[in-house]
């Protein structure tokens, strides 16, 4: 099959621009091999970000309804894991090793039953900085969800965390994105192969 050089040398430019858009910006190569580094965020602008992020913590049948009605082992569960998520947010940096270390405007934990054997916990993380919430808003998630965990345990240790998402990123050069949005594109883009 002959090729077209002009197609060809626009397919290589619109491949190329698209493997460094996507590349890995953490990873850097030098001479001793690929090492790990801190994104230089300081030519970013300073705008608003936010990001919204849930985990989930799944109870074996029973146990979920006698915590929520009774506490567990350690106490009331809810609001205790509620502060750790809180807490965790504020200090992703400390624990992320590559994180920046952010100043946020607010963090909100809240949590809720979905059916009877799952609890849902969302966070809700903002700042006005140069890099975005994204990871303080799954790090509150997770450490929340982990704190149920702690809680719980000597109740049933079949009790596990089902899944550590990102529902919503706000602000920032890439703007917004959104779980829903993401989905819909991935079944079109499958759609769109079926029908070929």
């Amino acid at each position: 099959m002959v090729q077209c050089p002009a197609v060809t040398r626009r397919t290589q430019q619109h491949t190329n621009k698209e493997s460094r858009s996507k590349r890995a910006t953490h990873v850097v190569a030098t001479p001793r091999g690929y090492e790990a580094r801190m994104v230089d965020v300081g030519a970013k602008p300073i705008t608003a970000r936010s990001a919204h992020a849930r985990a989930t913590v799944v109870f074996p049948s029973g146990v979920l309804a006698r915590v929520l009605a009774h506490g567990g082992p350690k106490g009331p569960i809810v609001e205790v894991a509620r502060l750790a998520g809180i807490q965790a947010a504020k200090r992703t940096g400390e624990l992320i090793p590559l994180c920046h270390p952010l100043g946020l405007d607010h963090v909100e934990v809240s949590m809720r039953p979905r059916g009877a054997r799952e609890l849902e916990i969302t966070c809700e993380a903002s700042c006005t900085a140069r890099t975005g919430v994204e990871m303080e808003a799954l790090t509150g998630a997770a450490v929340a969800a982990l704190t149920i965990i702690d809680m719980t345990k000597a109740l049933d240790h079949g009790i596990s965390i089902g899944v550590v998402e990102l529902l919503e990123k706000r602000g920032g050069r890439s703007g917004t994105w959104t779980r829903s949005q993401s989905g819909a594109k991935a079944s079109a883009t499958k759609a769109r192969g079926r029908s070929k």
